[in-house]
């Protein structure tokens, strides 16, 4: 397998669109996980005004996977890359697609907020999933740190904690459950709980997702759907 050659280019025209293009996305995580962790904060303190600030920047996140696309497209088109820097330039498009839709999960839990404001029972209940929402945001950063350093090992380390997020999410969604189940007063709150496990569950797949290209990029395996290996 060749060496990535990012950054060794004859043309250092070619070479500056290239790192520029891994900067955007490195940005563009920075502002996802900035998303992700105020959704969090605002679900936890039922904070409607920080809710509705996510809600807002989330145009930001997807005119970021637009501008980058586009110059992902340019660079497709003017310099026909091979080998190690086209799969840079699909990890890239790939990555920024998973980023955009982590943001819109954030959205997601940030719009439930405004609905839990006044349950007066919801306090209780949602301090059950902090645990999950800090795994997977966790897991965001690491996918991130793996993308920015094209670090292998840390990839299948992060990826690996996507089955601990699996195992967390059911054990979360029994135990409110039983929560329904014994004050059907809680249901609303209960059911926006669930709403919001099911998008940070959503998350640990997309932060593995990134990993996987990750992985793609510097060794030139497609490990989707199979058993991630450090030494392959």
């Amino acid at each position: 397998m060749e060496n990535l050659n990012i950054g060794q280019h004859i043309s250092r025209r070619y070479n500056e669109e290239l790192e520029d293009i891994r900067n955007r996305v490195l940005a563009m995580g920075g502002l996802v996980e900035q998303q992700l962790k105020d959704a969090m904060t605002a679900l936890e303190k039922r904070d409607a005004g920080l809710a509705a600030q996510v809600v807002e920047r989330d145009c930001e996140v997807n005119a970021m996977e637009v501008a980058i696309d586009e110059e992902c497209n340019r660079v497709l088109a003017r310099r026909q890359p091979a080998a190690s820097d086209l799969r840079l330039v699909v990890a890239v498009i790939k990555t920024i697609t998973d980023l955009e839709r982590i943001g819109d999960e954030a959205e997601r839990i940030a719009r439930m907020v405004s609905t839990l404001v006044r349950e007066e029972h919801s306090t209780r209940l949602f301090t059950q999933i902090r645990n999950l929402g800090h795994h997977v945001s966790s897991m965001v950063h690491g996918a991130l740190d793996a993308f920015a350093h094209l670090d292998t090992e840390k990839s299948v380390e992060v990826w690996s904690e996507d089955r601990l997020v699996d195992d967390e999410y059911d054990s979360l969604m029994r135990e409110l459950m039983t929560y329904m189940m014994e004050d059907p007063r809680s249901i609303p709150s209960i059911l926006q709980a669930m709403f919001a496990a099911r998008a940070m569950e959503r998350i640990g797949d997309r932060a593995g997702n990134i990993c996987e290209y990750v992985i793609y990029l510097v060794k030139g395996k497609d490990v989707r759907h199979t058993r991630v290996d450090k030494s392959g």
